[in-house]
């Protein structure tokens, strides 16, 4: 019988050479690094909101007194002693109809600010999206914002002020005030990180913001040729397209229009520098 030899040829695993470099010089975020962490991102947000109200005697409650506080305050001071107008509509439900969207910025503000600071070891220790972190602080404030809200809806019905097809509008202007709290909360966010007296400066920051923002007082008391510098803070296109969709009156199309271009930028400047300067973030927190 012929004889047979058999040949067998062992072929060598494929290995792949991956090099880790670090990044240098302004880049974009991987977002599908922040999708993938979503769930992550959700349990961050729910903790933010559990440990808000853990052990307070009010609760959620702290919701309403905020913004209904500053209300009566306000409506003294600037609607009965200063007389400031408000556009025929009752100053109460005026001026709490603006401050339910600029307590929300400015509460997102503080608390995503601080965020990155506050969680320090969490960052130190283990790695993932830092940017969930910023974000999530600005989420938790959705729940304080949808309480304060049914306050505004209760005034509206004492003051027999009528809602309107406006209030459709509502969803879309929040996501701009998100989109902006997000934008200069991820700047303050990275700022603060490495300059720590920036937390000083973010209240002094929302202190000035607020009144250069129509909130005490309506656009219409601003002059004319003065309203284009209102344009420049995206918050008082926002703040004016809530009371428009809240009191039913006209939406100023070109200023909101104006106001989501610079919350676009916004979020984009603080994206971009976010990411430039986040791998040195657990050198230095």
């Amino acid at each position: 019988m012929p004889s047979c030899s058999l040949s067998t040829k062992h072929k060598q695993p494929v290995r792949k050479l991956t090099t880790i470099r670090p990044r240098s010089g302004w880049h974009w975020l991987n977002f599908r690094e922040i999708w993938e962490a979503r769930e992550l991102l959700l349990v961050f947000t729910a903790r933010d909101i559990k440990v808000r109200y853990k052990q307070t005697v009010l609760g959620a409650a702290w919701a309403v007194i905020q913004p209904l506080t500053t209300m009566i305050i306000f409506t003294v001071i600037f609607g009965r002693l200063a007389k400031i107008p408000s556009e025929g509509f009752p100053y109460p439900v005026f001026v709490y109809a603006g401050l339910l969207p600029w307590t929300f910025f400015a509460n997102a503000l503080s608390s995503s600010g601080n965020s990155l600071v506050g969680a320090a070891h969490l960052i130190s220790k283990v790695y993932f999206p830092r940017l969930i972190i910023p974000i999530s602080s600005v989420g938790a404030g959705v729940v304080d914002l949808l309480i304060s809200t049914v306050i505004l809806l209760m005034l509206m019905v004492f003051f027999h002020v009528p809602l309107t097809m406006h209030i459709l509008a509502a969803p879309f202007l929040l996501l701009g005030v998100i989109t902006t709290a997000l934008g200069v909360g991820t700047l303050l966010a990275a700022l603060t990180v490495s300059y720590r007296d920036f937390r000083f400066v973010i209240p002094f920051m929302i202190q000035i913001w607020m009144y250069m923002t129509p909130v005490v007082y309506g656009v219409g008391f601003i002059p004319e040729k003065y309203r284009w510098l209102l344009m420049l803070n995206p918050m008082s296109g926002y703040i004016d397209g809530f009371r428009a969709a809240f009191l039913g009156k006209p939406f100023h199309v070109m200023s909101l229009a104006f106001s989501a271009c610079v919350s676009c930028v916004l979020l984009c400047l603080g994206a971009a520098y976010f990411a430039k300067v986040e791998r040195r973030f657990v050198d230095v927190i």
